[in-house]
């Protein structure tokens, strides 16, 4: 009633009886539902995308140019290289020292879930979760259909009751939190600034930046682990 259509035509949008309604509907069911401007966009993406979806191609196997990888080994933060699974694909000497669990081959999203050295590594864990999953709905939205995508949720619906929860709640999110909570044995929590920076000419690969301020205790402590490793 509050979106202007039949209930038998929402029904049919429910169980998929329709897939390509109007630019008019889709807007008219998102002020129904109250969706905020991310959930406007998140569900116009939806709609706007599965007619026009083409069979899933064969990626070429991901390689981290070298001006990036000369990058991490010059920058005197913890830094890292995700692509667009969160697998990561590279790992600067500082980050490792920050994060021992934090490992090439690794898959941030599965480690965060599954792994009790990465969980016990960051303090901030609920909130965390939710928002890597938020971020999570919020890429796949157009791309439910991708293989490496449905295999990563399907492992974390299978181990992680947290991810079960989360998933379910249908939350959306184009950003992360600007900050982190990190522990690392050697030097306490530190709370550190987080940038991704995307990488032009790759497929989704972006470096991640962990940073304190200037002149906080946080920095002090990143400078005596630096001098630690």
């Amino acid at each position: 009633m509050l979106a202007g259509i039949s209930s038998e035509y929402y029904l049919r949008l429910e169980q998929g009886r329709d897939q390509h309604p109007s630019s008019q509907v889709v807007e008219a069911i998102a002020t129904a539902l109250q969706l905020d401007e991310q959930g406007r966009s998140h569900v116009a993406e939806l709609a706007g995308t599965r007619p026009d979806r083409r069979p899933a191609q064969r990626r070429r196997a991901e390689r981290v140019p070298e001006g990036v990888r000369m990058l991490l080994d010059t920058v005197d933060v913890p830094a890292f290289v995700l692509n667009r699974y969160r697998d990561v694909l590279a790992v600067n000497r500082l980050a490792s020292l920050l994060e021992p669990s934090l490992v090439v081959g690794a898959n941030r999203l599965v480690s965060l879930f599954t792994d009790e050295q990465t969980r016990a590594a960051h303090p901030d864990w609920n909130q965390n979760t939710a928002s890597v999953v938020a971020q999570l709905r919020a890429d796949t939205g157009a791309e439910e259909d991708d293989p490496r995508f449905q295999a990563i949720i399907g492992e974390l619906s299978m181990k992680s009751e947290r991810f079960r929860q989360l998933w379910a709640r249908h939350d959306v999110s184009r950003v992360g939190s600007p900050t982190g909570v990190v522990h690392n044995s050697a030097v306490g929590d530190l709370t550190l600034r987080r940038e991704k920076l995307a990488v032009v000419g790759s497929e989704g690969l972006v470096v991640v930046m962990y940073h304190a301020e200037p002149g906080s205790t946080d920095a002090d402590k990143l400078a005596l682990l630096s001098s630690l490793g």
